[in-house]
């Protein structure tokens, strides 16, 4: 389904305002393809990044991690400046990969694509995964997901309530009161899982909890090897088959689609 969009290494970006200036200059390209010049039909685009791990600070800065909305406000002002009329909700995505989506078009001299959203071409797939628990104690040993379920909360305790004073159901609970040391090192809001219609896969995000300087979220590509670490609750991961996920201090997870008790 992916692959892996490969440049000549002398010109990649080798630093944050090139690699961003590659980005909004491919934006405004696609922009002024999609839909002969107008905006109207956009429903959003989507940004991938699939970085070797020594430049992805590079690409993380270009993109303003810490300020999901600045790079979407920068690319609503070449929408203005191009008359591209994009409608008032049109949405911005960042997803981090090993790979670049083959449905993407690739941005030339960054390790990076684009995918322009219509009302026509958006994604519409369904899906059912998995989740295996391979260090930590959760309440099962394996949970199954589906595309239909919302968000799937993953955190220390089943109900627990937080700041504001709701209480936040945890669907992969991992009991704080047991014997498991690990366990204690998962926050109560620690991160969840939801399926995106827009990419065809389930995305995972921080939440509070579980991003510095409080716990900690990381992904280890199963492809790829790459580690990747979740740094906003507002930008999410594409998981893929056997990616591993690291909750806090030790409990990891293993995504899959393959159902507990199959044989290759």
């Amino acid at each position: 389904m992916f692959n892996l969009f490969k440049n000549d290494e002398k010109n990649q970006p080798v630093d944050v305002k090139a690699a961003r200036a590659a980005i909004l200059k491919a934006v405004k390209q696609e922009l002024q393809k999609a839909e002969g010049g107008e905006g109207k039909n956009i429903k959003g685009i989507e940004l991938f990044i699939a970085a070797p791990d020594n430049e992805k600070h590079v690409y993380e800065a270009a993109v303003y991690a810490e300020e999901p909305a600045r790079l979407k406000n920068e690319i609503q002002k070449i929408a203005d400046d191009y008359a591209l009329e994009l409608p008032a909700a049109w949405t911005f995505d960042i997803s981090y990969l090993a790979e670049l989506p083959a449905e993407a078009t690739p941005v030339k001299g960054a390790h990076a694509a684009l995918f322009i959203r219509t009302k026509d071409n958006t994604i519409r797939k369904s899906a059912t995964a998995f989740i295996n628990i391979l260090s930590g104690e959760a309440e099962k040993k394996s949970y199954r997901l589906e595309s239909t379920d919302g968000k799937t909360n993953i955190g220390r305790d089943k109900n627990v309530q937080t700041a504001d004073g709701f209480f936040r159901v945890n669907q992969i609970a991992f009991p704080g009161d047991g014997k498991n040391e690990i366990n204690k090192y998962i926050s109560r809001q620690h991160a969840h899982i939801e399926w995106s219609n827009d990419t065809g896969s389930f995305m995972l995000y921080a939440d509070e909890g579980g991003v510095p300087p409080a716990n900690k979220v990381k992904v280890r590509s199963a492809s790829s090897e790459t580690l990747n670490k979740l740094i906003s609750t507002q930008i999410g991961h594409r998981l893929d088959e056997g990616d591993q996920v690291i909750l806090g201090d030790g409990a990891v997870i293993v995504f899959t689609y393959k159902e507990p008790g199959h044989k290759k």
